[in-house]
Parts: C-alpha cells; structure tokens; sequence
C-alpha cells in the first residue's frame, strides 16, 4: 500500500494540473471501487473549481469551491495519471510498479485550465482503492478521519505526546507506531526505517521507553526524530525529484528509494560497525525488517 511520502508525492504533482482548474465533467467508468461511489457523485462534483489539493495521513483531500471535499485512497495498486496532449505522467514512486494498463481507468477527471484542457485519470487493477464525498466543514467527524493521530510531519508529534500513549503498554513497538490512532499516515516500510534509525527493537515493549512517571525516556526522544527525519527525508527527496530531475523524454523522474532495512533480509546491516545481518520476522500479519544486532 503506497505510504504517507508517496502519496504526498503525489498531492506534488498532480497540484500543478489540478489546482485552480474546472472540474468539467467526472466520468465514473465503472459503479464502484473497494466501495461503491456515492449518490450523484459525478454530478455534485462536476463543474465546480478544484481549489486546492491537500493530504491527510494516506488520503487525497481534492477541495471544491462549493465546499465539497473529494476524498481519494490509492488501495494497493492504484495511481493518478495526467495527460496533456501526448505525454502522460503518473505522479508518485511506488516500491511496487503502478499499472497503466487503460482497461483498468476506472475514473477520468476532464478539466479546463487557463493553459489547456487535460485529464486526470484514475487508475487501479486491484480495486483497493475508493473516492468519497464529504463538506470540508465535517471533514474532521468524518469516519475515515474522526479517530486518526497526529500526523508524522507535523510539530505535536514530540516525545511526550508519544509517551502518553506508550506508558503501560506491553504490545511491540512496531504495532503500537502502526497504529493510526497513535500517528496517522506512519505504515509498514518507514514504522521499519525510523527503529532501524533509532536503534530499536520492533519487538519491544512500547511501554519500555516511558519513565515510571509517565515522561519519555531517551530512547522514545530518539525514535521520535528518527520518525519525523525518515518521512521528512522520503517526502523531501521526492519533491526534489518532482521539481528537478526531469528526464530527457520530458516526463518525470522520481525518487528511487533506498531502504536501509525494509524488503533486505539476509543482507548486510547498514549500520557502521554492525556486522549484523537484516532478519524479516512476521508481526500481525505484516513482514518486519530489522538487524537483530544492533536493535535492542
């Protein structure tokens, strides 16, 4: 499933094709997704101005200037793709490749825009992914948002508002940081990157890193920073590649991850001194990469 970095990603690339331009017509291919689309969704959102695009944890917020909020998640497998003319972009990187297979455009957003038509299109062969509708004025009760954490890149998360969740828990740190309503948007590859970062087993005790007081420990201070440099260092990366690596065809280059521990069992730990080897374990359902060496 694409991550918050990714998907921020994408909000960069689609915001200069979309921002400010008509939302003509949405053409819904298909009646559902992983759900089905709402009442009259083509006709509510259809002809109103995008006004602006934004992210919440994994979700695409598409703001209309009626006040109508078009909320969009990429699932497992899908993507947004723009065509201007002949040459289609496809915003994001993706540790799994996107599918641009046309049988599987499942929505086509046609705009009008001051340099052009274009269309934003919707693509996704697993149909994991899903659209809603809400008003931006009942966004925060809405139930995909209502119980979601502080977000990874924002200045409440700090190492106390973590121990206040963390005291007196004896559940694995992986799963407690994979918890959305801990810190919204944090998933599998960077909950890996950011305890390889810190040091940290991600089959400890959550509560470990909380004094007898209730006041983090130095190592929740570490795994704190570790978390917002990993995702600050992965969204960052891929707006420089978004903004500044443009490929001799003319399309976009993007960010090619390169992960210190996630999906590199059996290899050389990348710690300085380590000598340890990257181990896989599985941790509720999900594959956990770490070097047993140097994480305690």
């Amino acid at each position: 499933m694409p991550e918050l970095p990714e998907v921020e990603t994408v909000r960069r690339g689609l915001t200069p094709a979309m921002e400010g331009a008509l939302l003509v017509r949405a053409e819904l291919r298909r009646p559902d997704l992983r759900f089905p689309f709402p009442a009259d969704f083509s006709t509510l959102v259809s002809g109103q101005h995008i006004v602006s695009l934004g992210r919440r944890a994994k979700y695409l917020l598409i703001d209309l200037e009626g006040g109508d909020v078009i909320i969009a998640h990429l699932g497992m497998s899908g993507s947004f793709r723009v065509e201007e003319g002949q040459m289609p972009d496809t915003p994001g990187d993706f540790h799994h490749p996107r599918g641009k297979d046309e049988k599987h455009d499942h929505v086509v957003f046609h705009l009008e825009r001051a340099k052009g038509p274009a269309r934003v299109i919707y693509n996704d062969p697993r149909r994991f992914g899903f659209m809603d509708l809400t008003r931006r004025d009942t966004l925060a009760s809405h139930v995909f948002f209502r119980d979601l954490g502080e977000e990874p890149t924002g200045n409440v998360l700090d190492a106390a508002y973590l121990a206040a969740r963390f005291a007196g828990k004896a559940q694995p740190l992986k799963s407690t940081l994979l918890d959305q309503k801990n810190i919204a948007g944090l998933g599998n590859i960077y909950v890996c990157e950011a305890l390889w970062r810190s040091g940290l087993s991600p089959l400890r005790a959550s509560g470990t890193l909380v004094d007898a007081k209730g006041k983090p420990k130095k190592t929740l201070v570490l795994l704190t920073e570790a978390i917002r440099a990993v995702i600050a260092d992965a969204i960052a990366a891929g707006g420089s590649s978004l903004r500044d690596h443009i490929q001799t065809d003319g399309t976009l280059g993007y960010f090619q991850h390169s992960f210190s521990v996630y999906d590199r069992e059996g290899e050389p730990c990348r710690t300085p001194g380590c000598g340890g080897t990257v181990a896989r374990v599985v941790q509720a359902g999900r594959s956990t990469f770490y070097c047993p060496k140097c994480q305690k």
